[in-house]
């Protein structure tokens, strides 16, 4: 037997891997990268698309997760930060989209009685 006939020892556990984490090794090509900025009262979130078009790209926020869908790309991601999805900004300009929200205060006080 040759060498380059030998199955992957380790490709059925990084094929178990990945889809415990919800994803197959074939579908990462398509993950955008994402990364979240805190500015106090905002939350920014930038997202590296190369190759999509702004018509291609939709995006839904539940004050929780933000779920952007462009073409290929296809992220969800949990933001460290309750937000007001009402108040949603974004913008796309060179494969780069930029999308802010105001942060939301859950927070209640609780009167002791």
């Amino acid at each position: 037997m040759r060498r380059d006939d030998r199955e992957d020892p380790f490709g059925d556990i990084f094929d178990e891997i990945e889809r415990m984490m919800g994803g197959s090794r074939e579908e990462a090509d398509g993950d955008a990268h994402v990364d979240a900025f805190d500015e106090g009262d905002q939350l920014r979130l930038v997202a590296d698309l190369p190759g999509a078009s702004k018509d291609d790209i939709s995006l839904q926020c539940d004050g929780e997760t933000l779920t952007i869908d462009a073409g290929e790309y296809r992220e969800r991601v949990r933001l460290p930060t309750r937000v007001d999805e009402h108040s949603a900004e974004a913008t796309f300009n060179n494969g780069v989209l930029e999308v802010s929200f105001e942060k939301s205060d859950d927070a209640a006080d609780i009167d002791l009685s």
